[in-house]
């Protein structure tokens, strides 16, 4: 019997070991596909469904061939959907080729430039989705009042972006995300815009449940290598918010005390 985690990550009632998350798409092939999720440690791995074979096209490479769901939690999301439908349909879709799978990441971008969310259709859709019986962790910008809304609505986790899809750029509003994670029921997890360990580690300081990531690992020169740093910098951010850290001050505090100086 495997022994339970003592910190877990609890997403739609399951709980896991790992608080990163990680995408499947950009790499080279499947092999280092396979060889990067293994470093990066992470036990959810999301596929986008409209790019990735999943069973629909038999003659095509099926990435579930190196991604067992036995072993990793299949993550169907909705990437490259511009309207409810499409999204709505995709998740349906996912939920027929993984035999009844209900955990989804939902995604409904506004355009092809910014893929920034578009958030009334991300709405409409994430209330379509709860009523259907998905399990919906929904990615949205980092809106607090957008985030308690869809919280609202049922979904099981938020996840707003740190900087647009694919920009490396890191965190650009921490306050925004701050705000989030103090008013939230349910977890929060980072998605987009990560670039770096340093990054991942400060999505985790500020009290993020997780980070979901793709491109900061598939684009890097050592793909297998920044997977390692990532889990590292997930635990260690983790580690350091409940450590609880020391209180910023304006003037220098000496290290050691000046009392029972003997000159």
């Amino acid at each position: 019997m495997s022994t339970p985690p003592s910190d877990p990550l609890i997403i739609a009632g399951k709980a896991y070991r790992s608080r990163l998350l990680v995408g499947t798409g950009k790499y080279k092939d499947l092999d280092e596909t396979a060889r990067a999720i293994e470093a990066s440690g992470a036990e959810i791995v999301t596929v986008a469904v409209r790019r990735t074979n999943l069973g629909q096209n038999p003659d095509e490479p099926n990435i579930l061939d190196v991604l067992s769901p036995d072993r990793y939690t299949i993550l169907p999301n909705t990437a490259g959907c511009y309207d409810v439908e499409t999204a709505v349909r995709t998740c349906r879709l996912a939920r027929e080729l993984l035999d009844g799978h209900n955990l989804v990441k939902l995604e409904v971008l506004g355009d092809e430039k910014t893929l920034f969310p578009n958030v009334v259709e991300t709405l409409k859709a994430a209330e379509i989705l709860v009523k259907e019986g998905f399990a919906v962790m929904v990615y949205t910008n980092d809106d607090p009042v957008v985030a308690r809304e869809l919280e609202a609505i049922g979904c099981v986790a938020v996840m707003p972006l740190a900087a647009p899809i694919g920009s490396g750029l890191g965190i650009r509003n921490p306050l925004n995300i701050l705000t989030i994670v103090e008013n939230a029921k349910v977890p929060i997890l980072v998605d987009a815009g990560v670039g770096t360990a340093s990054h991942a580690a400060q999505a985790m300081e500020l009290g993020c449940d997780g980070v979901l990531m793709n491109t900061a690992i598939a684009a890097a020169k050592n793909p297998v290598l920044m997977a390692s740093a990532m889990r590292k910098a997930v635990e260690a951010g983790r580690e350091a918010f409940l450590a609880g850290r020391m209180p910023p001050k304006r003037f220098a505090s000496a290290s050691s005390p000046l009392e029972g100086l003997f000159f």
